[in-house]
C-alpha cells in the first residue's frame, strides 16, 4: 500500500526528485520522510535538520496560503549541497513580517527559514503562480 521502501531496496538515484501533490495537515510529515531518504542516498545527511525543518516550512505555508493546496516539490542535488523548490499556483508571494507580536500564532516561517537556510528566495513564474526555493551547503560551505 503506503509502505516505506528503503534507499537501498531502490539502488541509486538520480541527483534530483520531484514530487506533485495536494498538501494537506499530514503532508509534510511524509515528504520529510522523503527527503531523509534521499539526503542518505546522496550523503548529505548532515544537511537532514535544516533541509526538513525548511522543507516543513514551505508546505505549511502551501497549507495556509495556496487555496487549492496543489504544489509541487523538487529537491536537486548541487555539488555543494541541495537546493529546494516548493512552486505552487497562488501569485501571493510570501514577505516577512517587519513586526510580530509576541502572541502572534503564525508569521514565523521565513524567519525560521533564513535561521537554518545558507539562502533563500521566491520568484514568480510564468504561468503566474511563484517559487519558493531555499539552499544548504555541506561543510560550511556558502551555496553559490
Amino acid at each position: 500500500m503506503n509502505d516505506y521502501i528503503p534507499p537501498t531496496l531502490l539502488g541509486w538515484r538520480p541527483p534530483q526528485y520531484t514530487m506533485r501533490l495536494k498538501a494537506g495537515e499530514h503532508s509534510a510529515r511524509h515528504i520529510r520522510r522523503i527527503v531523509r531518504s534521499y539526503l542518505e542516498e546522496w550523503e548529505l545527511t548532515e544537511l537532514s535538520e535544516a533541509v526538513e525543518l525548511g522543507v516543513t516550512e514551505l508546505i505549511a505555508n502551501v497549507v495556509r496560503h495556496v487555496p487549492d493546496r496543489r504544489c509541487e516539490v523538487l529537491l536537486l542535488r548541487q555539488e555543494t549541497g541541495i537546493r529546494v523548490e516548493v512552486s505552487d499556483g497562488s501569485p501571493r508571494l510570501p514577505s516577512m513580517r517587519a513586526e510580530l507580536s509576541p502572541e502572534a500564532e503564525g508569521g514565523r516561517g521565513l524567519f525560521l527559514l533564513e535561521a537554518v537556510v545558507d539562502k533563500w528566495g521566491v520568484e514568480p513564474t510564468a504561468d503566474g503562480g511563484k517559487v519558493v526555493w531555499f539552499e544548504c551547503a555541506t561543510g560550511g560551505v556558502t551555496a553559490q
